[in-house]
């Protein structure tokens, strides 16, 4: 049976960081981002908020910035091997993110068949951003659905990866979940739970050997 696999970004194949933080590390603004983090994740933001204060924060990002912070991210290890071992069974993997999509998108070089995330202007910003493009966690219900029409499959044939609350919804819809480096939100609701820094170890609780 064909098996639809979709990641999460942050703090799943980031370990421990995220890309806004990756991101404001290379403008100096630790300390700020780290700030905005802590109210997102106390309720005090929506994600159209984080990214509107993020955007402000990043008035001189440039895509060598966006290069930088990306190559210099803490990935888990084996991100292109299980890619590659999943395509070659003949399934399929997507990337699915609240972060921008400007970042989740390189991730297509890595062997992603798909890679969503929130919609941001063009770097260097000459615009704001528009909270309609930014996604929720829903969102990832949504487009696991969008996905599934595309490659002729269901829910059913569906496992996903994540770590935090913006990935409960989905956990929440499919058969089969990985708790990737995660918190209770996700943990006590996963089918499986790993802790490291080595995506093939995750992958392989599945009994998937790369």
């Amino acid at each position: 049976m064909t098996r639809l696999h979709l990641f999460d970004l942050d703090g799943t194949l980031i370990h421990g960081s995220a890309a806004a933080i990756e991101i404001s590390r290379q403008l100096g603004l630790e300390r700020e981002i780290a700030a905005l983090e802590r109210a997102f994740a106390g309720g005090e933001l929506t994600t159209a908020q984080f990214a509107e204060r993020a955007c402000a924060l990043w008035e001189e990002l440039t895509e060598a910035h966006v290069a930088a912070a990306f190559e210099g991210a803490p990935w888990l290890a084996g991100i292109r091997e299980v890619w590659a071992d999943i395509r070659a069974r003949g399934e399929r993997c997507a990337v699915i993110s609240l972060s921008p999509g400007f970042f989740v998108s390189r991730l297509l070089e890595w062997g992603a068949d798909a890679t969503y995330g929130s919609t941001w202007p063009a770097v260097p910003f000459r615009e704001p951003v528009d909270p309609a493009g930014i996604l929720t966690p829903a969102a990832k219900v949504r487009i696991a659905d969008e996905l599934c029409a595309k490659f002729g499959l269901t829910r059913d044939h569906c496992v996903a990866y994540g770590d935090s609350l913006s990935d409960a919804e989905l956990f929440t819809v499919v058969p089969v979940s990985v708790a990737v480096n995660a918190d209770h939100h996700v943990s006590d609701i996963a089918s499986h739970a790993y802790a490291g820094r080595d995506l093939r170890e995750a992958y392989e609780l599945m009994g998937n050997r790369t």
